[in-house]
């Protein structure tokens, strides 16, 4: 399959000439070319990155390839991308002000991960033992115990073939010390981006209980906010 970005790369190339300290915001930042910039230019981008070439006042010219990360979803991707991508270089070469989450927000599906993440483990160690029924609750209904060995086959299937049963307590407590790392992670994240000492609260407590997800919605947000303001200035 080609690439849907490499196809249009002359387009795009000639396009960014009329950015040129974008190009060369791009140049420095990601490239971590130092000494003082005058010119640059892409030649070459596709889904997984882009390639530019400089000009140092100092004299000598170079390439850089900057990786997109992660890669293109496709054609559409592009401006959006290379806007966000503009304003993280500005941001740090001191050119701009980072961009500030005044308010807490989660993202939509964060319910479903956080029950998924309780309930999966569950699933795999407390399974009950074959032939059992369960007593549906305020009814005399049952659910017969053909349809709760079927409904927990997978579980013992797998745990047939690693060999072992994991104890809940230990998923538990590795999961509770991978999103301790991640609180972590948010608290960096929420002292570049984040103003008021409630909402970062508020989001390290959200990682504590779900991890990435937290974290993966300030990169969003933070992202969205770039855009904006690059649009603004345009």
């Amino acid at each position: 399959m080609s690439d849907p970005v490499a196809s249009k790369s002359a387009f795009l190339c000639m396009y960014m000439k009329n950015h040129p300290d974008t190009l060369v915001a791009y140049v420095k930042y990601f490239g971590k070319v130092r000494g003082k910039v005058v010119t640059a230019q892409m030649t070459v981008i596709d889904t997984k990155g882009m390639t530019l070439t400089y000009h140092i006042k100092s004299g000598g010219n170079g390439q850089v390839h900057v990786p997109f990360k992660p890669p293109l979803a496709g054609y559409d991707d592009v401006k959006p991308r290379l806007l966000s991508m503009k304003a993280e270089a500005q941001e740090g070469l001191g050119m701009i002000k980072a961009p500030q989450l005044t308010t807490f927000e989660i993202p939509p599906y964060l319910v479903s991960v956080t029950l998924l993440i309780c309930l999966i483990p569950a699933y795999f160690t407390c399974y009950p033992p074959l032939g059992t029924s369960f007593q549906i609750p305020f009814t005399s209904n049952e659910i017969p115990a053909n349809v709760v060995d079927t409904f927990f086959h997978p579980a013992r299937a797998f745990i047939a073939m690693i060999g072992f049963q994991p104890k809940l307590k230990w998923i538990a407590g590795m999961t509770l010390a991978a999103h301790a790392v991640e609180s972590l992670y948010t608290w960096w994240l929420c002292k570049r981006y984040v103003k008021g000492c409630g909402v970062t609260a508020a989001y390290i407590a959200a990682t504590m209980l779900s991890g990435a997800p937290v974290w993966l919605g300030i990169h969003r947000r933070v992202q969205q906010k770039r855009i904006e303001s690059v649009m603004k200035e345009e």
